[in-house]
């Protein structure tokens, strides 16, 4: 069970850009199962918060914008070159022992990102079909450790899930895992 993250992080929490990081690409697909591959997955769903958050007048960072290879430091290092920024990489998981976990997940680094991760999760259970199971910590996930703005790592689905990864095909549920990205971001802003 995941640690509350101070309320006090809600009057801190500012920040002027999203930069978002579409997981896996080039030579990394990532994740394949029943004909889905996760970066064509993860970089769709990237460019749909890209969308979302600019409407509501927020900047982004891409980290990627085509079908292309980004070591993990160096998405980390390009990350930290932003100023007054949080950080979202999107994924899709996979569990080829256990077919029977679905789910999104959030994944997060220190506080700043649990408080992240925490404004996601409501987003995700309010607003997509499969809601998310659970909020994990991982301090060996390079894209969250060396990361200094808060940071949070978005699995959308296990594409291992034979519903979950129909769901995950489907362009209309793509868009609403990438509105309640968009969701959890605003609600995470100090007021």
């Amino acid at each position: 069970m995941a640690l509350a993250a101070p309320a006090s992080l809600q009057a801190q929490f500012r920040f002027n850009t999203v930069v978002i990081d579409a997981g896996h690409g080039g030579k990394d697909p990532g994740t394949i199962w029943y004909h889905r591959v996760e970066k064509h997955l993860a970089l769709d769903v990237a460019k749909r918060v890209e969308t979302g958050l600019r409407a509501m007048g927020i900047k982004t960072v891409m980290i990627r914008r085509t079908d292309t290879f980004v070591e993990l430091d160096q998405r980390a290092r390009l990350a930290n070159k932003v100023p007054s920024s949080i950080f979202v990489s999107v994924h899709f998981n996979a569990d080829g022992k256990d077919f029977g976990k679905n789910g999104a997940e959030m994944h997060y680094y220190g506080p700043k990102g649990l408080y992240l991760a925490q404004r996601l999760n409501t987003a995700f259970d309010k607003n997509v079909k499969l809601g998310c199971r659970m909020l994990v910590q991982r301090k060996r996930l390079v894209v969250l450790r060396e990361t200094k703005a808060p940071a949070v790592l978005v699995e959308c689905g296990y594409l291992t899930h034979r519903t979950n990864s129909w769901l995950c095909s489907l362009t209309t549920h793509r868009q609403a895992v990438a509105n309640a990205i968009v969701a959890g971001i605003l609600a995470s802003r100090a007021k």
